[in-house]
């Protein structure tokens, strides 16, 4: 059973003070399985005031006891890990196995977290004077204003979450409003884990009501927002007026840049599965392939032959490797940026359409010939679109996949050391992986440059985005 959601405010699972309500709906039947409250304007007083009293109760708990409930909560994520799946597979609508994949890799962000909230060092600063001495002391920056997206509805908030708790902060989370219960399954593990009252808060509603009433606000410090560029620059400017610490993972247009000495057959195989992964719909699924002239062809008819073959149906249908799209604006907008791609002279080499007329499931598909001014090739298509053009020189390859703004991931396939270094420097990405597909992992940065953002959410570098540093000195 679909359970219906309900706001977290200081340690209490409540209704919405005005009782209004949102319907949530599963994209594979498009039939509504539940509701979501939506919180208001006394609602989030209610939330601010609790993280400000949940902030001065867990910025004085030891790291080790931070540790110890972040752990906990790791555990109880484990355990729960095969119903949250189901539920997180009904809202969204990825396959089940991607669903537990998704909940139990949000375990190990939280003991990823546990542990670097017992390193959050300061450092002792040799002094110019005798008898002075100088410190570095690192304290956590206040309450936090968390936004997540719906694509990955646990693993967007955990980050942010698990970073604020160990830093020592308290959290907002504005959760997903198309895809609430599995977000509020990982409250819930925090919660019965002995996370005190008020540390974390989760709201739903309207996104731009609730960013509007939270960022300006006094009592939040530092916001984290996963989103679409256009409004993460919106919501920077905002914090701005106000001096608020911002971390943006926004949106990207990863380029794949396929040479002609890779490893073709490995590569095609790899990156069909990664394109078809939550029907496209992750930040830093591959789109732009940009494929050198004496392998084009051949790489284009394995990849091609992988894509085809994809089992689409319900995720909670065994066997099935990719879901629908989110819901039914997704399928829409895919359909427009296709339609375009081919009127502007594009090869539609397989998929290209939606798929019956219930739910929002749409082809794999294979774009091929993509001129640069199709739109889904300026555009982050965030479907299961597959673009592909070629390239003749190395010089080529390199206009082309840093001719965009966006800068978030980039992959590169080459049996070449060599050339695999001079493309990686050369890339205008804040991450770039070389014959694999290997970003995403808890213990390695995670983040964007351009206008993909700014700031890690992953690695040593993701908590100090919630810390302060304080230089104290004094003469002994």
């Amino acid at each position: 059973m679909y359970p219906n959601t309900q706001l977290f405010i200081s340690g209490v699972w409540r209704a919405a003070a005005s009782g209004e309500t949102l319907s949530v709906e599963n994209p594979a039947t498009d039939e509504v399985i539940g509701t979501v409250a939506k919180a208001g304007r006394v609602d989030l007083d209610a939330a601010l005031q609790a993280a400000q009293a949940g902030f001065e109760v867990w910025r004085k708990t030891s790291a080790m006891e931070r540790a110890k409930v972040l752990r906990r909560a790791a555990e109880l994520l484990r355990e729960r890990a095969p119903e949250i799946a189901k539920v997180l597979t009904q809202e969204q609508g990825k396959p089940l196995a991607q669903s537990l994949v998704e909940a139990n890799t949000a375990a190990d962000v939280l003991e990823w977290f546990a542990e670097e909230a017992r390193r959050t060092y300061g450092r002792v600063i040799p002094a110019r004077i005798a008898g002075v001495v100088q410190r570095a002391d690192k304290e956590p920056v206040g309450p936090v204003a968390a936004f997540t997206p719906w694509n990955f509805p646990i693993m967007q908030a955990v980050r942010k979450v698990g970073a604020a708790m160990a830093a020592g902060c308290s959290v907002i989370l504005k959760g997903p409003e198309e895809t609430p219960a599995a977000c509020a399954e990982l409250v819930r593990a925090l919660a019965d884990a002995g996370t005190p009252a008020g540390v974390v808060n989760l709201v739903f509603g309207s996104p731009a009501e609730i960013s509007s009433y939270l960022i300006p606000h006094p009592i939040i410090r530092k916001i984290s927002f996963t989103g679409s560029t256009a409004v993460g620059k919106h919501l920077a400017a905002l914090a701005g007026q106000h001096m608020k610490r911002v971390t943006m993972e926004l949106g990207g247009h990863a380029p794949v840049v396929v040479f002609k000495d890779a490893d073709i057959a490995g590569g095609a195989k790899i990156l069909a599965q990664n394109k078809v992964r939550n029907a496209g719909q992750v930040c830093v699924s591959p789109t732009r392939f940009l494929v050198q002239d004496e392998v084009y062809g051949d790489f284009i008819e394995q990849f091609t032959a992988h894509i085809a073959t994809t089992k689409v149906g319900d995720g909670l249908e065994a066997g099935v490797e990719m879901g629908p799209l989110a819901n039914p604006r997704r399928l829409e907008a895919v359909e427009a940026l296709v339609a375009d791609a081919v009127q502007q002279g594009a090869e539609l080499r397989t998929g290209g359409k939606r798929i019956g007329n219930k739910g929002s499931f749409f082809e794999p598909t294979v774009l091929v010939d993509v001129p640069t001014a199709a739109r889904a090739m300026n555009e982050e298509p965030f479907g299961p679109v597959a673009l592909f053009s070629r390239f003749s020189t190395f010089d080529e390859a390199m206009v082309e996949a840093n001719r965009l703004p966006f800068g978030l991931g980039a992959y590169l396939y080459t049996g070449s050391l060599s050339t695999a270094n001079a493309a990686a420097s050369a890339m205008e990405s804040g991450m770039v992986s070389v014959n694999h597909q290997a970003l995403g992992l808890i213990e390695t940065p995670f983040g964007g440059v351009k206008d993909s953002g700014y700031g890690s959410e992953g690695g040593s570098e993701a908590i100090e985005a919630y810390l302060n540093t304080k230089f104290v000195t004094f003469a002994a």
